[in-house]
């Protein structure tokens, strides 16, 4: 029997995730309920999350979010939209700050002539001070 081309599984996961979030507005579903109302393991929700934030979020125009009470969710909301965005945005300054301090820093403190070290330095700490303005900017 012949088979038509498969779809890619993330595609078919995100497929999955989308419509159950959709059936959940408002509301929003916990990575478990996620997995029983999908019927994915936790491996396959999380790659349709993916997938649903690199390619159908923006086909559909409509942002995934989580938040710890609610979980995923879709919200037509842009204050939540904006939430979300300034806790990813402290997240990556969490993990700068720490690539800074706790290896960039010790790499100088032993090194203090090394090229590669202060160039990194200098460019990093221009992005974390962008991101830290993101993470507390208001509207």
């Amino acid at each position: 029997m012949a088979r038509g081309p498969r779809r890619p599984l993330s595609e078919h996961y995100s497929d999955l995730v989308r419509v159950s979030l959709m059936e959940a507005r408002p509301a929003g579903l916990q990575s478990r309920q996620l997995t029983a109302a999908t019927r994915l393991t936790a491996s396959q929700v999380r790659r349709g999350i993916r997938y649903l934030r690199d390619v159908a979020a923006a086909e559909h125009l409509t942002p995934i979010i989580w938040r710890r009470k609610d979980g995923y969710m879709f919200s037509d909301e842009p204050a939540d939209w904006i939430e979300y965005e300034k806790s990813q945005f402290r997240q990556i300054l969490g993990r700068l700050t720490r690539v800074i301090s706790g290896t960039l820093g010790p790499h100088l403190e032993r090194y203090p002539d090394d090229e590669w070290a202060q160039l990194a330095v200098a460019q990093l700490t221009g992005v974390t001070s962008t991101l830290g303005q993101l993470a507390k900017a208001t509207k």
